[in-house]
């Protein structure tokens, strides 16, 4: 008897990978090429350790980017931040010498922060305050089909510890924003500190999207400061655990490097091999304590099967280059068939 289509569909995402992944997903369940029921609904749990306060709003990288890019209005060349925008306010800051100027935050963009800001301010959640600004981006063109949840309402932010020879330990400690943003990676990152993590709950929905699926996606986002963050929260992990559904995931890592981003710095600051193998060794298979049940490599790395299998994790190689939609709604197509 054949497996039933997938009603309920569980992403855990990060920012630009997650999001690029999202969008073939959802084109492949509108044009067929992903089976799933005619009512499937995507519920994507979104990171949250890389949120920072800054001129006073509260900054939402990895939640904005999701909803903008599935909402139609990330600008396409950047990958984040609001299409056709402009930086009035940005320069503006920067002439009082209003620091940081290094984190722009464009004209456009900075509505949704204002929102966001006042509305936390006011007493709701970020999860409540995430739904509110879905109606928007969201509703108009999936509507009940699609879920935007963050994975705490609680404050959790990731920081890195890199060399300093002026500070007195040899080393200072950087939001996370500030060493991608600025120093754009090219520093090694010595240390990792997720602060209010390991006090953090799940926000409202997010452990039921999880126990309550029918698959659950683990996409090419950072397995570190994206992926990891989120298993970080105390009874996420646990609900992977318990869940029913079969867990998939997809490797950032190509031919032992990142396509984009810095899940090679990442994973060497907590002494991870730097491999589509490595990183599913990292999850590790549900059955020997881990998170994965199946993974999917790149083509490229298709010698690596056997030792990922080995670890007790159902695995193939198929093409996982996010060229455009149809190409990526040919690697959640081949999660699913993995799942299966």
């Amino acid at each position: 008897m054949a497996n039933p289509l997938p009603r309920a569909i569980t992403v855990l995402s990060g920012g630009m990978g997650g999001a690029k992944f999202l969008q073939g997903l959802l084109h492949g369940i509108r044009t067929g090429t992903v089976p799933a029921s005619d009512d499937a609904v995507v519920t994507v749990v979104a990171n949250t350790a890389d949120d920072l306060w800054i001129h006073g709003l509260k900054v939402c990288p990895d939640l904005d980017t999701v909803m903008y890019t599935l909402g139609d209005g990330i600008d396409p060349e950047r990958g984040w931040g609001r299409r056709e925008e402009t930086w009035s306010v940005k320069d503006e800051l920067a002439t009082y010498g209003v620091e940081p100027t290094w984190f722009g935050l464009g004209d456009r963009d900075i509505a949704t922060h204002l929102v966001r800001t006042q509305m936390l301010e006011a007493g709701y959640p970020l999860s409540a305050v995430t739904t509110a600004l879905c109606q928007r981006w969201l509703t108009p063109a999936y509507g009940d089909s699609l879920r935007l949840l963050p994975m705490t309402d609680d404050r959790v932010e990731t920081h890195v510890a890199i060399a300093d020879a002026e500070a007195p330990s040899g080393r200072r400690v950087i939001h996370f924003q500030e060493y991608w943003v600025r120093l754009r990676a090219e520093v090694p990152a010595e240390a990792l500190a997720f602060v209010g993590l390991d006090d953090s709950s799940p926000a409202p929905g997010v452990v039921e999207a999880i126990t309550g699926a029918d698959l659950v996606i683990v996409p090419p986002s950072n397995p570190v400061v994206s992926v990891g963050t989120i298993l970080g929260v105390p009874g996420i992990r646990e609900a992977l655990l318990e869940t029913t559904a079969p867990v998939v995931g997809l490797s950032p890592i190509v031919g032992e490097s990142h396509v984009r981003g810095m899940a090679e710095q990442m994973l060497t600051s907590i002494g991870v091999e730097v491999s589509a193998a490595g990183v599913a060794g990292h999850y590790g298979a549900r059955s020997r304590g881990g998170v994965l049940d199946g993974w999917l490599v790149d083509e490229r790395d298709a010698d690596q099967v056997a030792r990922i299998e080995q670890a007790g994790l159902r695995a193939a190689a198929v093409p996982l280059m996010m060229t455009d939609h149809p190409a990526t709604a040919r690697m959640a197509a081949a999660a699913m068939a993995l799942a299966q």
